[in-house]
């Protein structure tokens, strides 16, 4: 991270993922605590700018996932769930040292970040997940319907609510402009892939990890409801739940402040039971 002028610049970096080349965001930081932000569908590593400059005590690095932000989109369309977590070890084996880190993800990001969880325990401190179940049956055939191009910033937008969506706003994370128009940085084609393999029941992934888990819920959610997120702090010992009930699918957008501090306390806590 620079330091100019008292005002401090995110630093875009790049790596390889088998044949991918994939980006993040480094927020900087001097501290050997490491919090990895992994976004969700169609959003990118800029989704948690706000958040992340909040968490003065961690070096915080935020993921471009594959297909999003400015991360290469995989040709063959490789989007199992084994390339997400691979990508997730590359970035930490790579750029990270190897060393253990706590993982904040939502959605698409919260289904990586427990699933890497179970698979490498001795990579993961801690885990936090917002608003993902274990019981996942997501539909983002809209997608096909968007248009590849258009002509105004407005036009796009438009476009989210004529296919339906509500959350247009957090859809709109993934827009850019080039020659040819206002588009979505995400690969549209891919999440037809994609959330295909993510959909799934993964209860046995959820209780296999014995690392502490925040799980943060939107009570006015249209992804997960309220008597699944208690059955998975019920269900997976050292599992805390934390309810939202003003906010949506995206928590940490919808009431930033609240979303940090319920953080920072789960993340003081788990470094004071450590030193």
């Amino acid at each position: 991270m620079v330091n100019s002028d008292d005002k401090t610049v995110a630093i875009r970096k790049y790596f390889k993922s088998g044949n991918l080349q994939l980006s993040y965001i480094d927020f900087g930081g001097e501290s050997e605590n490491v919090l990895v932000m992994l976004h969700g569908y169609m959003a990118n590593a800029r989704t948690f700018s706000e958040l992340a400059v909040k968490f003065k005590d961690w070096r915080v690095i935020s993921l471009d996932q594959r297909g999003h932000g400015w991360s290469d989109h995989p040709s063959g369309k490789e989007y199992s769930r084994n390339d997400y977590i691979n990508d997730i070890l590359n970035l930490i084996q790579t750029e990270l040292g190897g060393q253990p880190v706590t993982i904040l993800g939502h959605s698409l990001g919260g289904l990586n970040a427990y699933q890497f969880a179970t698979r490498y325990p001795e990579l993961v401190k801690a885990v936090i997940v917002e608003d993902i179940g274990v019981e996942i049956n997501a539909d983002f055939s809209f997608a096909e319907k968007l248009p590849f191009r258009s002509a105004s910033l407005k036009e796009l937008r438009d476009s989210l609510g004529s296919v339906g969506l509500r959350a247009v706003d957090y859809f709109s994370e993934s827009v850019l402009e080039d020659e040819l128009g206002w588009g979505f940085s995400t690969d549209l084609k891919g999440l037809q892939i994609s959330v295909p393999q993510s959909n799934g029941v993964w209860w046995e992934d959820w209780l296999s990890s014995n690392c502490p888990i925040l799980l943060i819920h939107g009570k006015k959610s249209f992804f997960l409801d309220m008597k699944q997120a208690e059955q998975m702090e019920v269900r997976r010992p050292n599992t805390k739940l934390v309810v939202f009930e003003e906010c949506g699918h995206g928590v940490h957008s919808d009431d930033l402040d609240g979303f940090y501090q319920i953080v920072n306390d789960f993340l003081t806590e788990q470094n004071d039971r450590i030193n």
